[in-house]
């Protein structure tokens, strides 16, 4: 019983080690790399098996350069990451290439080897209207509010009397202040001398009545 096992067992692994490298190279040792162009100024590609025009299903190891035409200008290594938006053979780059003519290059060196290039042009995109970032245009100025009408005369003539009947200030109102209060002196002091006078001239009558 036990020597059946063992027989079983080792037959299997025999025909794994021959089933395994059949399937490996069932689509061939070379891939097929087709450089389509950019989107966005990303890099796109189509790779497929070379044998059987496959998609690839595994993870690929690749790299990408970029050359601008005057040779002054290079771009990568970038890698080559799966496109979403094309065929299942459909890949792309994160990266972009700015605007310009460029010599792309795709090196693949797993799951298999291979090789592909292309002049890619980048044009320049302009703007969508309406999203530049132009100076805003200047708000219409505010409207000047009409000018008040001119005072009347009685208003004049108001503000006249009030000017005049308001009390003085300042060194003029002190002189006349002054020349006011010696006025008021004055007087008094007259009507003083003139009191005393009209005394003296009683008693002056006063002792001639009683003499005569």
């Amino acid at each position: 019983m036990r020597i059946r096992i063992a027989l079983s067992a080792a037959l299997t692994a025999l025909g794994l080690m021959f089933l395994t490298p059949a399937t490996a190279h069932a689509h061939g040792d070379t891939l097929k790399v087709v450089v389509t162009g950019q989107r966005e100024g990303r890099v796109t590609a189509d790779i497929t098996w070379e044998n059987d025009g496959d998609a690839i299903d595994e993870t690929v190891a690749a790299t990408v350069n970029a050359v601008s035409v005057d040779g002054t200008r290079t771009l990568g290594p970038w890698r080559l990451i799966r496109d979403p938006a094309a065929a299942p053979a459909g890949w792309t780059t994160a990266e972009a290439l700015p605007p310009g003519t460029w010599k792309v290059s795709v090196d693949v060196g797993f799951p298999a080897l291979g090789h592909g290039e292309l002049e890619v042009g980048v044009p320049v995109v302009d703007p969508a209207p309406g999203t530049g970032t132009g100076t805003p245009a200047a708000s219409a100025p505010a409207p000047v509010a009409p000018s008040a009408a001119p005072p009347s005369s009685s208003a004049s003539a108001s503000a006249a009397s009030a000017t005049a009947s308001s009390p003085k200030q300042g060194p003029a109102a002190e002189t006349e202040g002054q020349a006011v209060w010696w006025t008021t002196a004055g007087v008094a002091v007259t009507a003083l001398a003139g009191a005393a006078v009209g005394l003296l001239l009683r008693r002056r009558r006063t002792r001639l009545g009683r003499l005569g």
